[in-house]
């Protein structure tokens, strides 16, 4: 019953800026690849859907119901992975890093407090998140994966007070490499990623 509220609040509240019927992960090679010495740049565009969450519950709730449900990301991990421990302890030690969405926070970034630095106050907060364990479920397939592992998800207070979450849609984002195997992992974080928010603003 808990989820089906939680589905049901993410429905209601799920805007999306990319037009309707746009396939996600489309990309339009452009005529801008450029050569330069030493390579070749290649410069495409990517559409990618967008999300955006408004809910009357404070910054302050939803923030503490997003951090309640990750985990902690603890980069010592990858000191292990370099030593050459056993893949298994490193792996069991990631398992327990994983909070009930599945995922782990690896930073928060606190935009609001550097806009005070220009004199504005705001509420407003990057977060990463994710699972490296999802992660090389992509980039074992494509490495060009890791540019979007973890994700990142802004929380902020808009003008008019309404506490708002914003994130790119995985799938639109890792589906530009145009691998199936990579899509399908895409595929189940956005699900993931929207019962994360919508169990936050529930």
């Amino acid at each position: 019953m808990r989820h089906s509220r939680a589905w049901k609040a993410v429905g209601l509240l799920l805007l999306c800026t990319a037009a309707a019927g746009m396939k996600s992960g489309c990309v339009r090679k452009s005529d801008r690849n450029q050569d330069e010495e030493g390579g070749k740049i290649m410069i495409e565009d990517v559409q990618v859907k967008h999300v955006r969450v408004r809910t009357e519950k404070s910054f302050g709730e939803v923030a503490a119901a997003l951090e309640a449900r990750m985990g902690r990301f603890d980069p010592a991990v990858y000191d292990q992975l370099r030593r050459g421990d056993a893949p298994e302890a490193v792996r069991a030690r990631l398992e327990g890093m994983v909070g009930p969405s599945g995922f782990m926070l690896f930073r928060t970034s606190d935009h609001g407090a550097l806009l005070r630095l220009v004199g504005q106050k705001k509420k407003a907060v990057q977060y990463l998140v994710g699972n490296p364990l999802f992660a090389i479920q992509m980039t074992q397939h494509d490495v060009r994966a890791g540019l979007y592992a973890p994700l990142r998800v802004l929380l902020y207070e808009n003008e008019d007070g309404k506490t708002c979450v914003e994130y790119d849609r995985p799938s639109s984002l890792f589906g530009q490499l145009g691998n199936a195997n990579v899509t399908e992992v895409a595929t189940m974080l956005d699900r993931k990623l929207e019962q994360l928010v919508a169990e936050a603003i529930q």
